[in-house]
């Protein structure tokens, strides 16, 4: 689904991704850990494009990203990319004055056309998935941070990706919330979603991944199965 060729990223000649070649199976869920500045969320963020980087390649699908691109061709390209895989952010990120549907609805609406009506129907329905049918007209300030991240991952869903990217998507929640968010996961996990979680929690690794990738240095330092590598 995803292929990391060498890639290199560096912020101000200081080298965060160093050289790291990595694939990610359809079907799998991929957890990323390691020490903070050790470039697991940069590795996201390049997936996506929300970051550039100096060296390497990543293909999602049939989509190959290269560091030098025409700029018409390297946003063309990135809408489609971003459309194969889908982030989920540490903090959220709902829009503030729309309610958990609208935030929903919204990006199928206004980037891939969909009529207003099957759009609401089919946010509805994610939200159901995500056990927050009945908070659907509520506004984030009036959710709790596990709802909005909830949220978020309903919104995210709504895009049809074929890919999840989830940069951290517990951190800033409370251990409660936290379990909230990891039984959603864990529920696409059995739906056979593709998944890549940045996280620091050994918990969501050991319960709904198939792989676990050690980050330090820039480099891979480890993988393997999440019990061989949080064991060792």
């Amino acid at each position: 689904m995803i292929a990391i060729d060498s890639l290199v990223k560096s912020y101000s000649g200081r080298t965060v991704i160093n050289g790291i070649s990595v694939t990610f199976e359809r079907g799998h869920v991929s957890a990323i850990f390691g020490p903070s500045g050790s470039g697991k969320s940069t590795l996201l963020r390049c997936i996506n494009g929300l970051e550039k980087f100096d060296g390497g390649s990543i293909t999602v699908g049939d989509l190959k990203l290269l560091p030098k691109m025409k700029p018409a061709d390297e946003r063309a390209l990135l809408l489609k990319v971003r459309l194969k895989a889908g982030m989920v952010f540490q903090h959220f990120g709902l829009f503030a004055h729309m309610t958990a549907l609208e935030n929903v609805m919204e990006a199928p609406v206004h980037v891939r056309g969909v009529d207003k009506g099957e759009a609401r129907d089919k946010a509805a329905a994610l939200l159901e998935k995500v056990g927050l049918s009945h908070r659907k007209n509520a506004y984030p300030r009036e959710l709790s941070g596990g709802e909005q991240q909830r949220v978020a991952i309903a919104r995210a869903l709504a895009m049809e990706p074929e890919a999840l990217l989830l940069d951290e998507p517990t951190s800033a929640l409370d251990p409660e919330r936290k379990v909230e968010v990891a039984n959603v996961l864990a529920q696409l996990a059995k739906e056979g979603a593709t998944m890549i979680v940045v996280t620091h929690e050994p918990a969501i690794v050991r319960s709904i991944c198939d792989r676990a990738i050690v980050l330090a240095n820039g480099k891979i330092e480890k993988q393997g199965s999440p019990a061989d590598v949080l064991d060792h």
